[in-house]
């Protein structure tokens, strides 16, 4: 809801005609956006709230986004609550509201003197109204976010840095991914999620991923970004900082030396060669509900493989081995992941063009106990056709407490 002050509306006729068709599209399902502007009221830094609709836990909600100068802040509240608290804050905080519906774009304007005017016209383009299934265009992040800015993805106007484009447009491929995961999940209807993002990096990925559980699903989200490289744990805790986002840190640290906790979802991308295992062992001895990692350098099963009579015209080219030795090496960890009681999919995380290392697995929790006697005879059978000795997941899983 928009802040409130102790100013009391004007009745006006545009004003209450403008909250007449507000209150009308939100009953006839045609409501798209609200947006608030010239804030007037005593809230530092404040530009303007916009509220969109959408369904939280099967029920209907409107979510305003509060747009600061540094930071954004989201609440969800019940439609029911929603129309008062705008009714309240048109004419005595904002001088400028602006409706789109299906069918129409309305503008209310109260000048300094109090004087209404409003505009109503046709919808500029036909807009489906946002609801359960209208996911794919809310999962995208926004350009106007100030973290962007941040992390140099955008200039000081929101506009996308021309040099940042694959950048974003991998940002936005993994929000998808992560949002398709969430909706088959155990962590779908959770009010709290706690995250750890091995290897963060720069922090692009994490930033998103707290973005798209704070904002676009409302839940209160822990999410640590944990990476080796003590400048960029610096800059990211600053970024964080800067843009007002709470329950968004970095540590100092790796996969190996992080404190065993609690995680709802773990994340390791581009850890190297078998990194990637000690990602998967850490998010299974935490009980993680979705595994997600994008792997590479695979160095360990290549000098062990041997390749079958069948095969070795085609593998004595090295790049046929590197590539199999890949497939073999990803494929044995989903079936380990299957193995504990996930559902394991690898697959093709954005295209070659964009970058090199674009394979990913994903791994969600699913609520029926795996056959793992089956699995476990088909991990072996895998690794005697190639002569594999061992392979690091596994051997974490064996060890005491492995999983």
């Amino acid at each position: 809801m928009p802040p409130t002050d102790s100013s009391t509306p004007v009745e006006h006729p545009q004003r209450e005609q403008f909250l007449s068709l507000l209150t009308g599209a939100l009953e006839a399902n045609t409501f798209v956006k609200l947006v608030l502007a010239k804030y007037r009221g005593n809230e530092p830094d404040l530009v303007r709230v916009t509220a969109r609709r959408l369904v939280l836990k099967s029920q209907p909600a409107i979510s305003f986004v509060y747009s600061y100068k540094t930071r954004d802040i989201t609440k969800n509240v019940s439609p029911e609550e929603a129309i008062p608290a705008i009714a309240e804050a048109l004419g005595t905080q904002f001088e400028n509201a602006h409706l789109l519906t299906t069918t129409q774009d309305v503008q209310l304007a109260v000048s300094r003197k109090g004087k209404y005017s409003l505009r109503t016209g046709r919808a500029a383009t036909t807009n489906a109204p946002p609801d359960e299934h209208d996911r794919q265009k809310q999962r995208s992040l926004g350009l106007d976010r100030p973290f962007l800015t941040a992390l140099g993805i955008t200039d000081a106007r929101h506009r996308l840095i021309p040099s940042m484009a694959r950048k974003w447009k991998q940002i936005n491929k993994f929000v998808e991914v992560l949002d398709h995961a969430f909706e088959t999940s155990p962590l779908k209807d959770r009010e709290s999620v706690r995250v750890v993002d091995f290897g963060s990096g720069k922090g692009y990925l994490t930033f998103a991923v707290h973005d798209y559980l704070a904002n676009t699903r409302g839940l209160d989200a822990s999410v640590t970004g944990v990476e080796l490289r003590e400048d960029l744990v610096r800059l990211s805790n600053s970024a964080a900082a800067d843009a007002g986002l709470g329950g968004l840190t970095f540590e100092h640290g790796d996969i190996r030396s992080h404190a065993r906790e609690p995680i709802d979802l773990m994340i390791a991308l581009h850890a190297c060669d078998t990194a990637t295992d000690y990602a998967i062992h850490a998010g299974l001895r935490a009980g993680a509900s979705i595994i997600l990692c994008a792997p590479c350098c695979h160095k360990e099963i290549r000098p062990q493989m041997e390749s079958p009579a069948l095969l070795r015209p085609l593998l004595r080219h090295g790049i046929h081995l590197g590539q199999e030795a890949e497939m073999v090496t990803d494929g044995l960890r989903a079936l380990l992941l299957e193995s504990r009681g996930y559902d394991a999919k690898v697959f093709e995380f954005v295209s070659l063009e964009h970058t090199s290392k674009n394979k990913m697995i994903l791994a969600v929790k699913r609520p029926q106990p795996a056959n793992r006697a089956d699995i476990e005879r088909q991990i072996q059978e895998i690794k005697a056709y190639y002569g594999i000795r061992e392979q690091s997941l596994e051997k974490l899983l064996a060890s005491p407490g492995g999983a």
